[in-house]
Formats: C-alpha cells, sequence, structure tokens
C-alpha cells in the first residue's frame, strides 16, 4: 500500500512525519530529495526568482520532479512496515494515482502565513507568493481520505499521529 502525506507549506507535515518516525513509520519527504539534488546556496539563490516567475518555476519542476518521483518509487519498494512519502506538491505534480491513500495536513491560512513570517522569517509578501503557487490547502484536504487539522499545539498533533497511525493499522 502506497502512502502519501501531503499539505501547505507551513501546515506541519514535518512535525508529524517526526512523530510519526518516533511512532516507527518510516517516511521520505520529497523536500528533502530536492535539498540533495540542488546546494542550499543555490536554493537560497533561486527561491525568490521562482516563485516571482512561474515559467522559471515550472522549467525547474520539470527537471526535478521525475527524479523525485522515481526516488520516491524506490522508497515504496522496501518491504517492512508503514512508509509514507511527504509530497508537498503531491496535486500540483498530478501523482495523487500513485497512491492508495492520501494524507492532509491542514491548517488555515493565516496560520500557515503566520508561521512562515514568525518561524521561517519570510516577509508576508514572500508568504503569500509560495502560498499562492500551490493548491489552497483546503482542495487538497477535500481531494485527501484522511485530513488532520493542525491549528493546536504541538501536543495536540503528537495525538493525531497516534490516531492516524492507529487508522492505517485498520486498513
Amino acid at each position: 500500500m502506497r502512502i502519501a502525506l501531503t499539505g501547505g507549506i507551513a501546515c506541519g507535515k514535518s512535525l508529524l512525519a517526526h512523530y510519526l518516525n518516533e511512532l516507527g513509520v518510516e517516511t521520505l519527504d520529497a523536500d528533502d530529495i530536492v535539498h540533495e539534488i540542488i546546494p542550499e546556496d543555490e536554493r537560497r539563490r533561486i527561491a525568490d526568482e521562482i516563485f516571482r516567475d512561474p515559467s522559471k518555476r515550472k522549467e525547474l519542476e520539470a527537471r526535478l520532479h521525475p527524479l523525485v518521483r522515481a526516488r520516491l518509487a524506490e522508497f515504496a519498494q522496501k518491504s517492512g512496515g508503514i512508509r509514507i512519502e511527504i509530497i508537498p506538491l503531491l496535486f500540483e505534480c498530478h501523482w495523487e494515482s500513485d497512491y492508495d491513500i492520501i494524507i492532509c495536513v491542514f491548517s488555515p491560512r493565516s496560520l500557515q502565513v503566520e508561521r512562515m513570517t514568525s518561524k521561517r522569517g519570510y516577509s508576508e509578501e514572500q508568504a503569500e507568493a509560495r502560498l499562492s503557487a500551490q493548491i489552497p490547502v483546503e482542495e487538497k484536504a477535500a481531494r485527501s481520505h484522511y485530513v488532520i487539522e493542525n491549528d493546536g499545539s504541538a501536543e495536540n498533533l503528537k495525538q493525531e499521529a497516534k490516531r492516524l497511525l492507529d487508522w492505517l493499522k485498520g486498513r
């Protein structure tokens, strides 16, 4: 069974994955694969440019996405235990048919912007540009099999990870 975890920027996918890892779930994040492919200094240089220019973002994605998809497929072929692939752009890439179960972490847009400006150092304009480059998280949630609303505490998200794992084990 292939399982994807998606959601919007700053919705808590990484923290949820951390809690799932603590519970014995193996995860692989598409963003981590991209970070292996593109050095950090280059990512920083191109980030603002690609979010301002959709054609440049599409060019970059056309080169990166096949590499990321291949690594995710390789990860999925490993045996044993529950594995979850974290794919922020799952629906944008039209990869949803690759998965048996899609989980979405949802946070209200205002909270996403707040997290991006306070924790990641983005300006409001930068945060909005990144959010506008993705399908709204409400739509991602509507297209998913399981939705976790993350508008509370980290402890609440930890409890949601346990509920999700119980749900997955029952499938």
